[in-house]
């Protein structure tokens, strides 16, 4: 394995190596990443890396393309079944490039968003000021109420009535609750407002009905398609028919040349896997995980952004431990579990220091991992934190993390390669 690699880039082939040895032999807790299955890891690393497709199945600017037609072709009816949605586009490389995409599907320049605060919970491309986002549309930014964590709809309703934008956006990436998607509904309709939905965090779980599905109630939904989509690094669009040609026009050729077709066809092989039943069986995991390890780290002392967990994603205030998410984020890892610094609401720490961490379950769960895991994980977790300048104890829950990883191994064979490459 990697036997090319290693043979043309010894340099590249070991960083694949070490990479293949941190993945397998640690906690991977950060909220937006996930494993995807040894078929997408082929269907990614396949020959249709090779190929230029610009434009769409059946109306291609190049020569050549009746099979990545197929995959493509594929990609897109299993994402409307998956979702129930009337069209869908799997082109896009990221969540960031279907959201400039939608946006401009549905916008003007200078026309008002109205979406989550990132401060609060939401994303960059939310309208942050340093992002595309904040600068090309007429941001109103909504937050949570100060006593619960919780999303002020009062607050929302308020706003949108006072400025009556032109979309309503819901969606997070560090918000742990169910968002009520009939309310943005109804205040779209009252205001006149497009309603679009940025389900990154929850596509998985709202395939499977553990969240309200976007498609039932948005005009337009985006999403990545790994988190807990469980897929390849990439984007896609989910829209009502009326917004497609527009959509579609601002991804090729309004921002994009020739889409990704071995990432695409990864998109398939994972959609494939979720219209499976037991992807409803691993939703479900994610979600008991999820709350097993809130009610771990709250039963340690960890205080619980909004008390607790609906979904995937945990956010910790680690304030009262003494730290910062940046001394947390750095504890964690040296004790072998990944998770990001993250802000809180109403963070009085800058970004680049923040309050918080932020937690997720979808790749432990991957891994096989269950509640009794991740009781043990909160444990690792709490004790960490709680010592975060003990060196000789973080290196003590390494090794038990390194243990348990490997009562739960992943991509046996590359690990086994990279491990004996590392050897020698």
């Amino acid at each position: 394995m990697l036997e090319h690699v290693i043979a043309s880039d010894p340099e590249v082939a070991r960083a694949i190596q070490a990479e293949t040895l941190r993945q397998t032999g640690t906690l991977e807790m950060i909220a937006s990443e996930n494993f995807v299955s040894e078929a997408v890891l082929e269907a990614v690393g396949s020959v249709l890396t090779n190929k230029y497709a610009e434009g769409y199945p059946g109306k291609r600017y190049y020569g050549g393309c009746e099979h990545v037609d197929v995959v493509e072709e594929l990609a897109r009816q299993r994402a409307c079944k998956l979702f129930g949605a009337e069209h869908a586009n799997v082109q896009p490389h990221s969540g960031s490039s279907a959201n400039i995409a939608a946006y401009y599907g549905i916008m003007q320049h200078g026309d008002k968003l109205m979406a989550m605060s990132l401060a609060h919970g939401g994303h960059l491309t939310h309208g942050h000021k340093v992002n595309f986002s904040g600068t090309h549309f007429e941001i109103i930014h909504y937050h949570v109420k100060p006593d619960t964590e919780l999303i002020d709809y009062d607050q929302v309703g308020e706003l949108a009535r006072q400025h009556r934008p032109k979309v309503l956006l819901a969606g997070y990436s560090a918000y742990p609750r169910t968002l009520n998607l009939e309310f943005f509904r109804k205040l779209a309709d009252e205001v006149g407002a497009i309603f679009m939905v940025d389900m990154a965090h929850f596509a998985g779980l709202a395939a499977v009905g553990l969240h309200p599905n976007p498609v039932e109630y948005a005009d337009v939904v985006t999403t990545t398609t790994h988190k807990t989509l469980r897929g390849p690094r990439g984007g896609m669009i989910l829209c009502k028919e009326a917004f497609a040609k527009a959509i579609d026009k601002n991804i090729f050729p309004g921002y994009q040349g020739g889409p990704l077709m071995h990432v695409i066809a990864g998109k398939a092989v994972a959609f494939q896997e979720a219209l499976q039943p037991d992807f409803r069986t691993y939703q479900e995991q994610v979600v008991k995980n999820a709350r097993q390890l809130a009610a771990t780290l709250s039963e340690g002392g960890a205080r619980l952004v909004t008390g607790g967990t609906d979904n995937h994603l945990i956010l910790v205030d680690v304030t009262p431990l003494g730290l910062t998410g940046r001394d947390a984020e750095a504890a964690l890892e040296h004790a072998g579990v990944t998770c990001n610094k993250n802000a809180i609401p109403f963070d009085k720490n800058p970004p680049a220091v923040c309050s918080g961490v932020r937690l997720g379950t979808p790749a432990l769960t991957t891994r096989g991992m269950k509640e009794e895991q991740m009781k043990q994980v909160g444990l690792w977790i709490v004790e960490a934190l709680q010592h975060a300048q003990d060196t000789a104890r973080l290196d003590k829950i390494r090794g038990q993390v390194g243990e348990l990883c490997r009562q739960f191994p992943l991509y046996a064979s590359r690990a086994q390669a990279a491990m004996a490459s590392a050897r020698t």
